[in-house]
């Protein structure tokens, strides 16, 4: 029996880009194959967000799964939380 692993990542929203798409900020912290230092990377994915649930700034865990489009094989798990902004 094969067992499937299923993906999960932690990030940002920081783009809505139409209807039931989102794109989130993915950042992670890698050590520099020659100095050793430890350095920020980030990358921008989109996912499927079915009813429209998430916001700009929600901190949001996501999934990988089947392609929905041709940029999107990610999908909403949770919404982990809300946004409140600065006044």
């Amino acid at each position: 029996m094969s067992e499937v692993i299923e993906r999960t990542l932690v990030g940002s929203v920081v783009s809505i880009s139409g209807d039931k798409s989102r794109v989130a900020l993915i950042q992670r912290s890698v050590k520099h194959k020659t100095l050793g230092k430890i350095i920020k990377r980030s990358s921008k994915i989109s996912f499927h967000d079915e009813e429209n649930s998430s916001n700009l700034g929600d901190k949001v865990k996501i999934m990988e799964c089947k392609p929905y489009s041709k940029s999107k094989s990610w999908k909403l798990v949770e919404v982990l939380r809300v946004f409140e902004g600065v006044e």
